[in-house]
């Protein structure tokens, strides 16, 4: 390396390795297909891995692992108008990817 160039950040090194979003989506989404349409649209996307599961309180949680563009795209889509059902609310808490997923599945 040529002296008094800065190497490139490890920041970017990061970047590549993805992120976890876990969201909790809240409203009319069991009984209307919404986990089918999540998986549908990660699919789409292209470049996650994860699930998505109902829960006994009426939400659904989604758990995606990618770049974070791509999640970002899935986290707009559950916000979105074009999901089955009537979304009243989305909540998302970002972290490092733990992996373990092959491919997105419907629990």
């Amino acid at each position: 390396m040529t002296p008094g160039i800065a190497k490139p950040s490890d920041n970017n090194d990061r970047s590549a390795a993805g992120v976890r979003l876990t969201a909790w989506v809240r409203g009319r989404v069991q009984g209307v297909g919404f986990r089918w349409f999540t998986r549908a649209a990660a699919l789409r996307i292209g470049g996650l891995e994860g699930f998505v599961v109902n829960l006994g309180d009426g939400r659904v949680q989604v758990v995606a692992e990618g770049a974070r563009a791509e999640c970002e795209r899935l986290l707009g889509w559950l916000r979105s108008d074009d999901t089955p059902g009537q979304v009243d609310g989305v909540t998302e808490i970002w972290d490092e990817p733990r992996g373990g997923y092959a491919g997105f599945a419907i629990r």
